[in-house]
């Protein structure tokens, strides 16, 4: 193991953490707080891809571990007055978002992880967390289901991956509902502005939602940016977001790119083809990072009725089943 090769603990502002090294590329990820992995940097452009929390201000991410780094989401987005009907049974989730009467983001991305272990050789440097879900868990009080999650992330000369694993150790279907609430840095290059970046999505339809922030059943045409979102790329600041898209691989990937004209370099999130929805959200245009968000799911999905349920993504295992899904994190540069 070369000294830039490395997997190790060491505190991020104060918080324990695991580090991750290898060759130009640098991760942290805090079990603590939702596996959260809140750091991926190129070290030697000086680059940082994703919003992280302020070191001196650690109390902020702390109140809303959601808008750094990448979390994990499950059940994810929001639920009409907290209901979520499955397998003939409506269970009764906490309302969490007054203003809308919703649930909102469920119960692992600010829960503790187990740290199953971390290690590096000359292919990687990773970590392996995980989850279990049982009786006495805080998911189990409202979802009484008992399934084990897994994240693995590392770092390769191909960039950062993570792996996501879910096995239902339970008797019984379970919904299998994940997403990430992915923030990701604008600008990435310390030189660079906001203005400097284009986004370019794998959108499909825009759903329409309703005062609540629930879909309405109904599609909104899109418009010219978002066409543009979908096509060659557009400010991510384009206008307030808050949206909900279907996802529409393009060339068999489901990604988004970022793109920074100034320097040339780009930042891919290939997310993978089980993520069939996107949410979009920048913050009301406040800056600094947008987040692209792949949901498995349709908002509030357990409580539409008449589209089939593959198409929204509400989707279950079995008794022992396994569900994978792989996505990656990796820079371009620019063609010399």
């Amino acid at each position: 193991m070369t000294q830039q090769n490395a997997a190790f603990e060491e505190q991020f502002g104060g918080i324990p953490a695991v580090w991750l090294r290898f060759n130009q590329f640098e991760a942290a990820v805090i079990p603590s707080v939702g596996a959260n992995l809140v750091a991926f940097r190129d070290t030697e452009e000086g680059f940082r891809y994703l919003r992280e929390p302020d070191l001196e201000h650690m109390d902020e991410f702390m109140a809303a571990p959601a808008v750094y780094g990448i979390p994990i989401l499950s059940p994810p987005n929001r639920y009409e007055d907290g209901h979520f009907p499955w397998n003939g049974e409506v269970y009764q989730l906490p309302v969490n978002e007054p203003a809308t009467g919703n649930h909102l983001h469920g119960f692992l991305h600010d829960a503790e992880w187990k740290v199953e272990g971390y290690g590096s050789n000359e292919l990687e440097s990773y970590v392996l967390l995980s989850q279990e879900v049982k009786e006495g868990h805080v998911f189990y009080k409202y979802l009484p289901f008992t399934f084990t999650v897994t994240l693995r992330y590392s770092l390769s000369s191909l960039g950062l991956q993570q792996q996501l694993n879910v096995r239902n150790n339970g008797k019984e279907r379970m919904p299998n509902l994940f997403a990430f609430h992915t923030a990701i840095s604008v600008p990435f290059a310390p030189e660079s502005q906001a203005s400097d970046y284009t986004a370019k999505i794998t959108i499909g339809q825009r759903r329409e939602l309703n005062e609540r922030s629930l879909p309405t059943g109904q599609f909104q045409p899109l418009t010219p940016e978002e066409e543009q979102l979908k096509g060659e790329g557009v400010s991510p600041f384009f206008a307030a977001m808050d949206n909900h898209y279907t996802a529409e691989p393009q060339n068999g990937r489901n990604y988004m790119e970022l793109t920074d004209h100034r320097t040339g370099d780009k930042l891919v999130y290939d997310v993978g083809t089980s993520y069939k929805h996107w949410m979009i959200w920048n913050n009301n245009m406040a800056g600094g990072f947008f987040c692209p968000e792949p949901q498995m799911n349709l908002v509030n999905a357990p409580n539409v009725q008449g589209i089939p349920a593959e198409e929204i993504g509400l989707i279950g295992l079995e008794p022992g089943e396994l569900f994978e899904q792989t996505s990656r994190l990796y820079p371009i540069k620019p063609q010399k």
